[in-house]
């Protein structure tokens, strides 16, 4: 049986913050330490291209299962990045290209910005499922369902997370464009660099238009 989560009420600011920022760092973990670094270090210590790209995905990949083992919940992005990951690593050993991995982030936020495009016309709309990781880091489980009720009595609040999702999944497809260009034009090995560095532009951009509009509206936890 799982302990009580503590309420919206029983979390200070700065336990909340606290436990946003071990998210965040977990997150930045996991989407860029282990890929970036790890493909790096593996070629220099004279990896080929292709196991050097493939590695960091397998060990993202398990990382992903262990957590929704340890946690006895699947999230419905992790099991998503979690596909995507494993699909990608199976076509890459079909053809062993390294530029086929390289394509392959680009489809994977090609198929996930579309996806999150497509979630607007459902009761769940990305931002809704994607939120529960945060919001429930900050305040608990008890605090994400009165958060998460909101949305069959608020239709400002339905409103607002539809917004944000069509500028994630806009940003996402777009994003994705790029990358495949990056993918086929750049060297292989400024590739990873170059591709994680506009994505981190982008990813400011669209995390800065977040945190103002959800402050502006009263979403903010």
């Amino acid at each position: 049986m799982n302990a009580p989560q503590a309420s919206t009420t029983e979390r200070t600011p700065e336990q909340k913050r606290a436990a946003l920022r071990r998210h965040l760092i977990r997150q930045l973990i996991i989407e860029l330490v282990i890929p970036l670094g790890g493909y790096y270090a593996l070629r220099a210590a004279g990896v080929n291209p292709w196991l050097a790209l493939i590695a960091p995905s397998l060990l993202i990949a398990g990382i992903v299962a262990y957590h929704a083992i340890r946690e006895r919940r699947v999230e419905a992005f992790a099991l998503f990045t979690l596909t995507l990951i494993v699909a990608g690593t199976v076509m890459t050993l079909v053809t062993g290209d390294p530029r086929t991995i390289l394509v392959r982030d680009s489809w994977i936020f090609g198929v996930l910005g579309l996806w999150m495009l497509g979630s607007l016309l459902t009761q769940r709309p990305f931002m809704r499922t994607a939120s529960r990781a945060i919001v429930t880091a900050k305040i608990g489980e008890e605090g994400y369902r009165e958060w998460d009720a909101r949305w069959d009595n608020d239709s400002r609040f339905r409103s607002h997370l539809r917004i944000l999702t069509g500028v994630w999944g806009t940003a996402f497809t777009l994003d994705a464009v790029v990358r495949v260009v990056l993918a086929y034009t750049l060297p292989i090995d400024s590739i990873p660099l170059v591709s994680t560095l506009q994505w981190l532009a982008v990813l400011a951009v669209v995390i800065v238009f977040h945190n103002c509009y959800i402050t502006r509206h009263g979403l903010k936890v």
